[in-house]
């Protein structure tokens, strides 16, 4: 658990701090109690308290008496005191979300990827249907901390620019972060799709149970965020988490690096409408992709023998990658999520579940546990919003240090 520090020089580092806790606990806490879980003394406590209460974050709830003593008062997140918006970049739609401070969704809209647009265009685009999002929640515009943005990778990170992300070549090369900023008129942050994803997995966990886990992205693509310490891994240029072209099936399709059976050919929405029977041809329309995809669906569900087939073959794979990944990085705990898992992940779970156990490479000392993400269709778009969030609200051990001239 972090502790607090009572040196006058870190008022930020404590009121994040006790904010995080707050916001972590569904009924509040009381004075007393954050505390007893901060270490700061109760003057200390006292003065972030009334920080942030007069800076909206946080109200004094309803007082609880339990047991002998002064009833306590607790102290709870103010969830209208800030917003900030999410977006998520993906192949076959883009997601528009609007979240509260605690990470919640209030609004959302779907519109298909524009096509034949260049990227000032693009980006306008982006600007005005984010304010429109905005307005249609009715949120005041000085409490909207920022944009996030979750993008497939190359991304240069320090420069928030898309470099050739393969399946969206209309925003290749494009400085995403600085023209958005100047379109929307607000901060915004550009961050890999399956670290976004992560990060808003940790923001929506109260228990801290994702501390160190590993999560699966399964969209047009397939990919891998990672937390370790309560921290998403980026990686040293911001692309960690490709794992497309892992090796899981070397007679398999031929993927487009050349080699058979990798990851990302092989778990493909395209590939298995195609196997499957429900398109005729793998190349498929990106406005019909989710239509097809129910489809899929229904015939697992009503038994057909090629849906069937093809969807224990995913399990197979899917459960062969989690194993070979979990052997890499021992995280035990595997998040499983994104626009297809949502779509397909109530007929494949149980047949994942059930392929686990005869993987045989398998080295791990105890058995992996897979979680349904909870921020489900809005797994990216969710975590870019709370990548605003975290950025300004999570207490970091650095921002105790003290610079010097």
């Amino acid at each position: 658990m972090k502790r607090g520090s009572n040196m006058p020089a870190v008022g930020t580092y404590n009121q994040t701090l006790v904010l995080d806790m707050i916001r972590r606990s569904p009924v509040g806490l009381s004075r007393t109690e954050l505390a007893e879980r901060t270490g700061l003394s109760a003057q200390t406590l006292g003065n972030v308290a009334r920080r942030l209460a007069a800076e909206g974050f946080v109200v004094e709830g309803d007082r609880v008496v339990a047991g002998p003593g002064k009833p306590r008062t607790p102290l709870q997140l103010n969830r209208t005191a800030r917003y900030a918006v999410g977006i998520h970049l993906d192949p076959v739609v883009d997601t528009f979300v609007v979240v509260d401070l605690s990470g919640s969704v209030i609004a959302h809209a779907e519109r298909p990827p524009a096509e034949g647009a260049d990227a000032p265009e693009l980006i306008s685009a982006l600007a005005r249907d984010a304010h429109a999002l905005l307005r249609s929640a009715d949120v005041p515009l000085d409490r909207v901390l920022g944009i996030g943005v979750a993008v497939p990778g190359p991304i240069d990170h320090d420069t928030g620019t898309l470099l050739t992300p393969p399946l969206l070549p209309s925003w290749h090369h494009t400085r995403l972060r600085e023209r958005l900023a100047e379109a929307a008129g607000h901060p915004v942050v550009v961050e890999k799709d399956v670290v976004a994803a992560m990060v808003g997995e940790l923001w929506a966990e109260a228990e801290h149970a994702l501390d160190d886990a590993a999560l699966v992205y399964y969209g047009a693509g397939v990919g891998l965020g990672m937390a370790v310490d309560g921290e998403a891994v980026r990686g040293r240029t911001g692309n960690a988490g490709d794992i497309g072209h892992l090796m899981v099936d070397p007679g398999g399709q031929q993927c487009s690096c050349g080699s058979r059976g990798c990851l990302g050919v092989s778990i493909a929405p395209e590939r298995l409408l195609f196997d499957a029977g429900v398109t005729p041809s793998p190349m498929i329309a990106p406005g019909a992709v989710w239509d097809a995809i129910d489809e899929l669906h229904l015939r697992i569900s009503t038994g057909d023998p090629r849906a069937v087939e093809v969807r224990d073959r995913a399990a197979g794979t899917f459960a062969l990658a989690l194993v070979l990944l979990n052997n890499l990085l021992d995280a035990d705990t595997f998040v499983i999520g994104g626009p297809v898992w949502n779509r397909l992940g109530r007929a494949l779970k149980p047949a994942l579940d059930a392929a686990l156990p005869t993987v045989r490479q398998s080295t791990a000392t105890r058995p992996l546990l897979l979680r349904e993400a909870r921020l489900g269709t809005d797994l990216a778009a969710a975590g870019a919003a709370s990548l605003v969030l975290d950025e300004a609200f999570t207490a970091r051990p650095s921002d105790l240090m003290i610079g010097l001239s």
